[in-house]
Protein backbone atom coordinates (compact mmCIF):
# COMPACT_ATOMS: atom_id res chain seq x y z
CA UNK A 1 0.00 0.00 0.00
CA UNK A 2 1.33 3.37 -1.12
CA UNK A 3 1.78 6.60 1.53
CA UNK A 4 -1.15 8.28 -0.17
CA UNK A 5 -3.53 5.29 -0.25
CA UNK A 6 -2.44 5.23 3.62
CA UNK A 7 -3.54 8.50 3.99
CA UNK A 8 -6.88 8.35 2.02
CA UNK A 9 -7.22 4.96 4.61
CA UNK A 10 -6.76 7.68 7.46
CA UNK A 11 -9.40 9.92 6.38
CA UNK A 12 -11.67 7.55 5.99
CA UNK A 13 -10.94 5.71 9.42
CA UNK A 14 -11.22 9.32 10.55
CA UNK A 15 -14.90 9.58 9.11
CA UNK A 16 -16.22 5.82 10.24
CA UNK A 17 -15.08 6.68 14.38
CA UNK A 18 -17.12 9.66 14.04
CA UNK A 19 -20.27 8.40 12.96
CA UNK A 20 -19.45 5.48 15.68
CA UNK A 21 -19.55 8.33 18.25
CA UNK A 22 -16.29 8.72 19.46
CA UNK A 23 -15.18 11.69 20.93
CA UNK A 24 -13.64 14.09 17.60
CA UNK A 25 -10.46 15.83 18.76
CA UNK A 26 -9.23 12.67 20.88
CA UNK A 27 -9.95 10.61 17.34
CA UNK A 28 -7.87 12.98 15.42
CA UNK A 29 -5.02 12.91 18.08
CA UNK A 30 -5.25 9.18 18.15
CA UNK A 31 -5.01 8.82 14.38
CA UNK A 32 -2.88 11.58 14.15
CA UNK A 33 0.40 9.58 16.16
CA UNK A 34 -0.98 6.66 14.99
CA UNK A 35 -0.65 6.98 11.78
CA UNK A 36 2.18 9.72 12.16
CA UNK A 37 4.01 6.63 13.63
CA UNK A 38 4.27 5.03 10.66
CA UNK A 39 4.76 7.86 8.63
CA UNK A 40 7.73 9.07 10.53
CA UNK A 41 9.41 5.70 11.53
CA UNK A 42 12.60 5.48 10.58
CA UNK A 43 13.98 2.23 10.57
CA UNK A 44 17.72 3.20 10.82
CA UNK A 45 17.34 5.37 14.18
CA UNK A 46 15.42 2.46 15.58
CA UNK A 47 17.52 -0.29 14.98
CA UNK A 48 20.99 2.01 16.36
CA UNK A 49 18.77 2.21 19.13
CA UNK A 50 17.67 -1.68 19.75
CA UNK A 51 21.20 -2.62 18.97
CA UNK A 52 22.35 -0.68 21.74
CA UNK A 53 20.70 -3.51 24.03
CA UNK A 54 23.10 -6.89 25.22
CA UNK A 55 23.06 -9.34 27.19
CA UNK A 56 25.23 -7.61 29.90
CA UNK A 57 22.55 -5.08 30.52
CA UNK A 58 20.34 -5.13 33.65
CA UNK A 59 16.65 -5.21 33.42
CA UNK A 60 16.29 -1.28 33.98
CA UNK A 61 18.60 -0.48 31.71
CA UNK A 62 17.50 -2.92 28.88
CA UNK A 63 13.40 -1.56 29.45
CA UNK A 64 14.92 1.84 28.83
CA UNK A 65 16.56 1.39 25.54
CA UNK A 66 13.49 -0.79 24.98
CA UNK A 67 10.97 2.61 25.43
CA UNK A 68 13.85 4.89 23.80
CA UNK A 69 13.68 2.69 20.54
CA UNK A 70 9.87 2.92 20.81
CA UNK A 71 9.26 6.70 21.29
CA UNK A 72 12.39 7.40 19.16
CA UNK A 73 9.99 8.87 16.15
CA UNK A 74 9.23 12.16 15.33
CA UNK A 75 5.54 12.38 15.82
CA UNK A 76 5.79 12.78 18.92
CA UNK A 77 8.09 15.71 18.29
CA UNK A 78 5.22 17.05 16.09
CA UNK A 79 2.48 16.23 18.41
CA UNK A 80 4.35 18.35 21.42
CA UNK A 81 5.21 21.42 19.11
CA UNK A 82 1.47 21.44 17.63
CA UNK A 83 0.03 21.60 20.91
CA UNK A 84 2.21 24.80 22.48
CA UNK A 85 1.34 26.20 18.74
CA UNK A 86 -2.17 26.05 19.10
CA UNK A 87 -1.50 27.34 22.86
CA UNK A 88 0.71 30.12 21.94
CA UNK A 89 -1.79 31.62 19.31
CA UNK A 90 -2.75 34.84 19.80
CA UNK A 91 -5.60 34.86 17.12
CA UNK A 92 -7.12 32.43 19.96
CA UNK A 93 -6.68 34.15 22.64
CA UNK A 94 -9.96 36.34 21.99
CA UNK A 95 -12.01 33.28 21.86
CA UNK A 96 -12.59 32.74 25.84
CA UNK A 97 -13.00 36.23 26.32
CA UNK A 98 -15.18 36.20 23.82
CA UNK A 99 -17.42 33.50 25.30
CA UNK A 100 -16.91 34.85 28.51
CA UNK A 101 -18.39 37.80 27.53
CA UNK A 102 -21.48 36.11 25.65
CA UNK A 103 -21.47 33.33 29.17
CA UNK A 104 -22.22 36.81 31.60
CA UNK A 105 -24.48 38.48 28.90
CA UNK A 106 -26.80 35.50 28.61
CA UNK A 107 -27.22 35.71 32.62
CA UNK A 108 -27.68 39.59 32.74
CA UNK A 109 -31.26 39.22 32.56
CA UNK A 110 -31.38 41.67 29.72
CA UNK A 111 -33.02 39.65 27.59
CA UNK A 112 -36.50 39.73 28.51
CA UNK A 113 -36.48 43.23 28.96
CA UNK A 114 -34.73 43.93 25.35
CA UNK A 115 -37.75 41.46 23.55
CA UNK A 116 -40.38 43.32 25.44
CA UNK A 117 -39.21 46.47 24.68
CA UNK A 118 -38.80 45.54 20.59
CA UNK A 119 -42.34 43.73 20.94
CA UNK A 120 -44.07 47.25 22.25
CA UNK A 121 -41.86 49.27 19.54
CA UNK A 122 -42.48 47.57 16.76
CA UNK A 123 -46.20 46.38 17.55
CA UNK A 124 -47.39 48.65 14.42
CA UNK A 125 -45.42 46.71 12.05
CA UNK A 126 -46.96 43.52 10.55
CA UNK A 127 -45.62 40.68 12.00
CA UNK A 128 -44.61 42.81 15.33
CA UNK A 129 -43.68 39.86 17.50
CA UNK A 130 -42.01 38.23 15.43
CA UNK A 131 -39.80 40.64 14.71
CA UNK A 132 -39.15 41.49 17.69
CA UNK A 133 -38.10 38.05 18.25
CA UNK A 134 -35.82 37.85 15.31
CA UNK A 135 -34.27 41.13 16.22
CA UNK A 136 -33.34 40.16 19.67
CA UNK A 137 -32.25 36.74 18.68
CA UNK A 138 -29.79 38.89 16.04
CA UNK A 139 -28.49 40.98 18.84
CA UNK A 140 -28.46 38.39 21.49
CA UNK A 141 -26.68 35.96 19.14
CA UNK A 142 -24.58 38.58 18.43
CA UNK A 143 -23.53 39.30 21.79
CA UNK A 144 -22.87 35.64 22.73
CA UNK A 145 -21.94 33.58 19.59
CA UNK A 146 -23.32 30.63 21.26
CA UNK A 147 -26.61 29.21 19.37
CA UNK A 148 -27.93 26.69 22.27
CA UNK A 149 -28.30 29.95 24.79
CA UNK A 150 -29.54 32.07 22.17
CA UNK A 151 -32.51 29.19 20.71
CA UNK A 152 -32.91 28.08 24.37
CA UNK A 153 -33.31 31.11 26.31
CA UNK A 154 -35.35 32.38 23.86
CA UNK A 155 -37.59 29.28 23.35
CA UNK A 156 -38.52 30.07 27.01
CA UNK A 157 -38.77 33.63 26.80
CA UNK A 158 -40.78 34.37 22.76
CA UNK A 159 -42.44 31.16 21.86
CA UNK A 160 -44.83 31.22 24.85
CA UNK A 161 -45.64 34.71 23.97
CA UNK A 162 -46.05 34.21 20.34
CA UNK A 163 -47.93 30.64 20.86
CA UNK A 164 -50.37 32.73 23.39
CA UNK A 165 -50.65 35.75 20.36
CA UNK A 166 -52.28 32.60 18.32
CA UNK A 167 -48.73 32.91 16.15
CA UNK A 168 -48.29 29.73 13.86
CA UNK A 169 -46.38 26.84 16.26
CA UNK A 170 -44.30 26.09 12.42
CA UNK A 171 -43.35 29.78 11.70
CA UNK A 172 -43.07 31.15 15.74
CA UNK A 173 -40.11 28.17 16.05
CA UNK A 174 -38.48 28.63 12.47
CA UNK A 175 -38.16 32.00 13.28
CA UNK A 176 -36.59 31.50 16.64
CA UNK A 177 -34.30 28.43 15.00
CA UNK A 178 -32.63 30.56 12.51
CA UNK A 179 -32.65 33.83 14.49
CA UNK A 180 -30.30 31.99 17.31
CA UNK A 181 -28.00 30.85 14.60
CA UNK A 182 -26.83 33.90 13.63
CA UNK A 183 -24.17 34.50 15.85
CA UNK A 184 -21.72 32.30 14.25
CA UNK A 185 -22.05 34.75 11.24
CA UNK A 186 -22.30 38.52 12.40
CA UNK A 187 -18.96 39.42 13.82
CA UNK A 188 -18.07 39.34 16.94
CA UNK A 189 -17.89 35.87 15.82
CA UNK A 190 -16.28 33.29 17.29
CA UNK A 191 -16.76 31.06 14.07
CA UNK A 192 -14.69 33.51 12.27
CA UNK A 193 -12.27 33.93 14.76
CA UNK A 194 -11.04 29.92 14.34
CA UNK A 195 -11.60 30.45 10.70
CA UNK A 196 -9.03 32.96 10.60
CA UNK A 197 -6.69 30.70 13.27
CA UNK A 198 -7.08 28.02 10.88
CA UNK A 199 -6.66 29.78 7.66
CA UNK A 200 -4.06 32.52 8.79
CA UNK A 201 -6.81 35.10 7.36
CA UNK A 202 -6.61 38.84 8.66
CA UNK A 203 -9.46 38.38 11.59
CA UNK A 204 -9.82 42.01 11.24
CA UNK A 205 -10.87 41.85 7.43
CA UNK A 206 -13.26 38.51 8.34
CA UNK A 207 -14.94 40.95 10.54
CA UNK A 208 -15.11 43.84 8.21
CA UNK A 209 -16.25 41.05 5.36
CA UNK A 210 -18.51 39.49 7.97
CA UNK A 211 -20.99 42.46 8.28
CA UNK A 212 -22.69 43.26 4.77
CA UNK A 213 -23.60 39.33 4.51
CA UNK A 214 -24.63 39.13 7.65
CA UNK A 215 -27.01 42.62 7.71
CA UNK A 216 -28.25 40.81 4.42
CA UNK A 217 -29.25 37.47 5.88
CA UNK A 218 -30.95 39.40 8.91
CA UNK A 219 -32.96 41.43 6.31
CA UNK A 220 -34.04 38.01 3.85
CA UNK A 221 -35.47 36.81 7.38
CA UNK A 222 -37.03 40.18 8.30
CA UNK A 223 -38.84 40.24 4.61
CA UNK A 224 -39.67 36.64 4.68
CA UNK A 225 -41.44 37.34 8.07
CA UNK A 226 -43.10 40.50 7.63
CA UNK A 227 -44.29 39.42 3.90
CA UNK A 228 -45.81 36.36 5.13
CA UNK A 229 -47.61 38.19 7.97
CA UNK A 230 -49.35 40.66 5.25
CA UNK A 231 -50.06 37.58 2.95
CA UNK A 232 -51.30 35.35 5.68
CA UNK A 233 -52.55 36.85 8.24
CA UNK A 234 -53.66 34.37 10.44
CA UNK A 235 -50.34 32.90 10.68
CA UNK A 236 -49.13 36.12 12.79
CA UNK A 237 -51.96 37.82 13.81
CA UNK A 238 -52.27 41.86 15.34
CA UNK A 239 -51.84 42.11 18.91
CA UNK A 240 -54.42 43.50 20.74
CA UNK A 241 -54.59 46.04 22.99
CA UNK A 242 -54.85 43.61 26.25
CA UNK A 243 -51.73 41.87 24.92
CA UNK A 244 -49.56 44.88 23.92
CA UNK A 245 -50.26 47.83 25.79
CA UNK A 246 -49.90 51.44 25.14
CA UNK A 247 -46.59 53.13 26.25
CA UNK A 248 -46.09 57.06 26.21
CA UNK A 249 -43.43 57.91 23.77
CA UNK A 250 -41.24 58.92 26.86
CA UNK A 251 -41.66 55.57 28.52
CA UNK A 252 -41.16 53.99 25.38
CA UNK A 253 -37.73 55.74 24.57
CA UNK A 254 -36.77 55.21 28.78
CA UNK A 255 -37.40 51.24 28.01
CA UNK A 256 -34.93 51.68 24.52
CA UNK A 257 -32.65 53.66 26.71
CA UNK A 258 -32.27 50.72 29.38
CA UNK A 259 -33.03 47.67 27.50
CA UNK A 260 -32.02 47.89 23.75
CA UNK A 261 -29.35 50.55 24.35
CA UNK A 262 -26.71 48.92 26.70
CA UNK A 263 -26.60 45.52 24.69
CA UNK A 264 -26.28 47.48 21.07
CA UNK A 265 -23.64 49.68 22.67
CA UNK A 266 -21.44 46.90 23.50
CA UNK A 267 -21.73 44.92 20.45
CA UNK A 268 -21.09 48.48 18.19
CA UNK A 269 -17.87 49.32 20.66
CA UNK A 270 -16.19 45.81 20.70
CA UNK A 271 -16.58 45.75 16.55
CA UNK A 272 -15.65 49.56 16.12
CA UNK A 273 -12.85 48.87 18.14
CA UNK A 274 -11.52 46.12 15.55
CA UNK A 275 -12.52 47.41 12.66
CA UNK A 276 -11.37 51.22 13.09
CA UNK A 277 -7.86 49.68 14.57
CA UNK A 278 -8.66 51.16 17.54
CA UNK A 279 -7.75 47.38 19.27
CA UNK A 280 -6.74 43.96 18.16
CA UNK A 281 -9.49 41.04 18.76
CA UNK A 282 -8.16 40.36 22.06
CA UNK A 283 -8.15 43.53 23.54
CA UNK A 284 -11.50 44.20 22.27
CA UNK A 285 -12.59 41.16 23.77
CA UNK A 286 -11.46 41.97 26.68
CA UNK A 287 -13.36 45.20 26.93
CA UNK A 288 -16.14 43.20 25.85
CA UNK A 289 -16.15 40.68 28.44
CA UNK A 290 -15.16 43.71 31.08
CA UNK A 291 -18.27 45.71 29.85
CA UNK A 292 -20.61 42.36 29.93
CA UNK A 293 -19.61 42.27 34.10
CA UNK A 294 -20.65 45.75 33.94
CA UNK A 295 -23.90 45.32 32.32
CA UNK A 296 -24.76 42.34 34.93
CA UNK A 297 -23.91 44.71 37.66
CA UNK A 298 -26.00 47.25 36.48
CA UNK A 299 -28.99 44.97 35.90
CA UNK A 300 -28.61 43.31 39.18
CA UNK A 301 -28.31 40.16 38.00
CA UNK A 302 -24.46 39.45 38.98
CA UNK A 303 -23.78 36.72 41.59
CA UNK A 304 -20.87 34.52 42.90
CA UNK A 305 -22.82 31.53 41.23
CA UNK A 306 -23.24 33.26 38.17
CA UNK A 307 -20.32 34.51 37.55
CA UNK A 308 -18.38 30.85 38.45
CA UNK A 309 -20.75 28.94 35.94
CA UNK A 310 -19.68 31.54 33.11
CA UNK A 311 -16.10 30.86 33.92
CA UNK A 312 -16.68 26.98 34.30
CA UNK A 313 -18.53 26.85 30.60
CA UNK A 314 -16.14 29.55 29.31
CA UNK A 315 -13.03 27.34 30.50
CA UNK A 316 -14.59 24.11 29.09
CA UNK A 317 -15.78 25.51 25.96
CA UNK A 318 -12.42 27.08 25.07
CA UNK A 319 -10.52 23.55 25.84
CA UNK A 320 -12.34 21.52 23.28
CA UNK A 321 -11.86 24.33 20.73
CA UNK A 322 -7.89 24.39 21.43
CA UNK A 323 -7.87 20.37 21.77
CA UNK A 324 -9.86 20.14 18.53
CA UNK A 325 -7.14 22.51 17.09
CA UNK A 326 -4.16 20.01 18.11
CA UNK A 327 -6.05 17.35 16.49
CA UNK A 328 -6.31 18.65 13.81
CA UNK A 329 -2.83 20.01 13.41
CA UNK A 330 -1.93 17.20 13.70
CA UNK A 331 -3.74 14.96 11.83
CA UNK A 332 -3.51 17.68 9.30
CA UNK A 333 0.62 16.85 9.10
CA UNK A 334 0.91 13.40 8.93
CA UNK A 335 -2.08 13.43 6.16
CA UNK A 336 -0.13 16.12 4.03
CA UNK A 337 3.06 14.54 4.77
CA UNK A 338 1.71 10.73 4.10
CA UNK A 339 0.75 12.45 0.12
CA UNK A 340 -3.14 12.83 0.99
CA UNK A 341 -3.59 16.65 0.17
CA UNK A 342 -2.01 16.10 -2.95
CA UNK A 343 -4.25 13.15 -3.86
CA UNK A 344 -6.94 15.44 -3.35
CA UNK A 345 -5.75 18.19 -5.34
CA UNK A 346 -5.15 16.13 -8.51
CA UNK A 347 -8.66 14.20 -7.98
CA UNK A 348 -10.34 17.77 -8.00
CA UNK A 349 -8.12 19.26 -10.88
CA UNK A 350 -8.89 16.22 -13.25
CA UNK A 351 -12.65 17.24 -12.63
CA UNK A 352 -11.79 20.03 -15.27
CA UNK A 353 -14.40 22.34 -12.45
CA UNK A 354 -14.72 26.28 -13.41
CA UNK A 355 -14.24 28.11 -10.48
CA UNK A 356 -17.72 28.78 -9.77
CA UNK A 357 -18.55 24.88 -9.70
CA UNK A 358 -15.84 23.98 -7.34
CA UNK A 359 -17.17 26.61 -5.03
CA UNK A 360 -20.71 24.85 -5.38
CA UNK A 361 -18.90 21.67 -5.06
CA UNK A 362 -17.34 22.50 -2.07
CA UNK A 363 -20.35 24.14 -0.04
CA UNK A 364 -22.24 20.79 -0.87
CA UNK A 365 -19.96 19.19 1.08
CA UNK A 366 -19.55 21.62 3.61
CA UNK A 367 -23.43 21.48 3.72
CA UNK A 368 -23.56 18.14 3.84
CA UNK A 369 -20.92 17.63 6.61
CA UNK A 370 -23.17 20.07 8.43
CA UNK A 371 -25.67 17.21 9.61
CA UNK A 372 -23.41 14.78 11.86
CA UNK A 373 -20.76 17.68 12.76
CA UNK A 374 -20.94 21.41 14.29
CA UNK A 375 -19.26 24.22 12.58
CA UNK A 376 -16.51 23.59 15.45
CA UNK A 377 -15.08 20.62 13.21
CA UNK A 378 -16.08 21.52 10.17
CA UNK A 379 -13.78 24.87 10.00
CA UNK A 380 -10.82 23.12 12.22
CA UNK A 381 -10.89 19.83 10.19
CA UNK A 382 -12.60 19.94 6.90
CA UNK A 383 -11.68 23.64 5.48
CA UNK A 384 -8.00 23.26 5.60
CA UNK A 385 -8.41 20.27 3.30
CA UNK A 386 -9.79 22.62 0.87
CA UNK A 387 -7.35 25.75 1.12
CA UNK A 388 -4.49 24.73 -1.25
CA UNK A 389 -7.23 24.30 -4.02
CA UNK A 390 -8.88 27.77 -3.53
CA UNK A 391 -5.15 29.08 -5.39
CA UNK A 392 -5.80 26.68 -8.06
CA UNK A 393 -9.18 27.90 -8.76
CA UNK A 394 -8.57 31.58 -8.00
CA UNK A 395 -10.15 32.51 -5.11
CA UNK A 396 -9.97 34.32 -2.34
CA UNK A 397 -10.08 32.84 1.14
CA UNK A 398 -11.79 35.77 2.61
CA UNK A 399 -14.54 34.79 0.43
CA UNK A 400 -14.68 31.72 0.97
CA UNK A 401 -14.66 31.81 4.55
CA UNK A 402 -17.38 34.18 4.29
CA UNK A 403 -19.59 31.42 2.06
CA UNK A 404 -18.80 29.14 4.35
CA UNK A 405 -20.32 31.09 7.25
CA UNK A 406 -23.22 31.39 5.91
CA UNK A 407 -22.93 27.71 4.93
CA UNK A 408 -22.47 26.95 7.86
CA UNK A 409 -25.91 28.58 9.34
CA UNK A 410 -27.85 25.49 7.53
CA UNK A 411 -26.14 22.77 9.75
CA UNK A 412 -28.19 24.23 12.57
CA UNK A 413 -31.39 24.49 10.33
CA UNK A 414 -31.52 21.02 8.40
CA UNK A 415 -33.41 18.33 9.13
CA UNK A 416 -32.88 15.55 10.14
CA UNK A 417 -29.86 16.78 12.22
CA UNK A 418 -31.21 20.32 12.92
CA UNK A 419 -29.32 21.49 16.29
CA UNK A 420 -31.89 24.15 16.56
CA UNK A 421 -34.54 22.48 16.33
CA UNK A 422 -34.04 20.15 19.00
CA UNK A 423 -32.49 22.66 21.40
CA UNK A 424 -35.76 24.30 20.83
CA UNK A 425 -38.17 21.19 21.15
CA UNK A 426 -35.95 20.23 24.40
CA UNK A 427 -37.72 23.82 26.33
CA UNK A 428 -40.93 23.96 24.47
CA UNK A 429 -44.60 23.03 25.40
CA UNK A 430 -45.34 19.32 24.65
CA UNK A 431 -47.75 20.39 22.31
CA UNK A 432 -45.25 21.66 19.79
CA UNK A 433 -43.78 18.71 17.69
CA UNK A 434 -40.35 18.67 15.66
CA UNK A 435 -41.86 17.67 12.65
CA UNK A 436 -43.80 21.46 13.00
CA UNK A 437 -40.03 22.57 14.22
CA UNK A 438 -38.59 21.27 11.16
CA UNK A 439 -41.30 22.71 8.70
CA UNK A 440 -40.73 26.42 10.30
CA UNK A 441 -37.37 26.00 9.47
CA UNK A 442 -37.54 25.80 5.65
CA UNK A 443 -38.37 29.04 4.55
CA UNK A 444 -35.28 30.21 6.83
CA UNK A 445 -33.10 27.68 4.89
CA UNK A 446 -34.14 29.39 1.50
CA UNK A 447 -33.07 32.61 2.11
CA UNK A 448 -29.48 31.52 3.32
CA UNK A 449 -29.30 29.50 0.06
CA UNK A 450 -30.72 33.50 -1.68
CA UNK A 451 -28.01 35.04 0.37
CA UNK A 452 -24.87 32.63 -0.86
CA UNK A 453 -26.62 33.24 -4.12
CA UNK A 454 -26.36 36.77 -3.77
CA UNK A 455 -22.46 36.74 -2.41
CA UNK A 456 -21.41 34.99 -6.24
CA UNK A 457 -23.57 37.13 -8.08
CA UNK A 458 -22.21 40.40 -6.11
CA UNK A 459 -18.91 39.49 -4.63
CA UNK A 460 -18.68 43.22 -3.42
CA UNK A 461 -21.21 42.91 -0.52
CA UNK A 462 -18.06 40.66 1.03
CA UNK A 463 -15.13 42.76 -0.31
CA UNK A 464 -16.75 46.48 0.05
CA UNK A 465 -16.18 47.12 3.62
CA UNK A 466 -12.50 45.10 3.59
CA UNK A 467 -11.29 47.06 0.68
CA UNK A 468 -12.62 50.51 1.96
CA UNK A 469 -10.96 49.84 5.40
CA UNK A 470 -7.54 48.27 4.80
CA UNK A 471 -7.48 48.78 0.61
CA UNK A 472 -6.79 45.60 -1.92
Amino acid sequence: MTDPQVALMMLGLFIIFVFLGFPIAFTLMAMGIGFGYYAYFDADRQWRAFNRLDETASNWESWSLWFEGFYNNRIFDLFINQTFTVMSNEVLTAVPLFLFMGYIVERSNIVDRLFNTLNIASKNIPGSMGVAALITCALFATATGIVGAVVTLMGLLALPAMLKARYNTSFASGIICAGGTLGILIPPSIMLIVYAAATNVSIVRLYAAALFPGLTLVGLYLLYIIGRSVLQPSSAPRPGPDEVPDVPKSKLLLMVLTSFLPLAFLILAVLGSILFGLATPTEAASIGALGGIALAFIYRAMSWQRMRESVYLTVRTTAMVCWLFVGSYTFSAVFSYLGGEHVISEFVQSLDLSPIMFLILAQLIIFLLGWPLEWSEIIIIFVPIFLPLLAIFDIDPLFFGILVALNLQTSFLTPPMAMSAYYLKGIAPPEVRLTQIFAGVMPFLFCVIVSMVLMYVFPQIVFYLPELFYGS
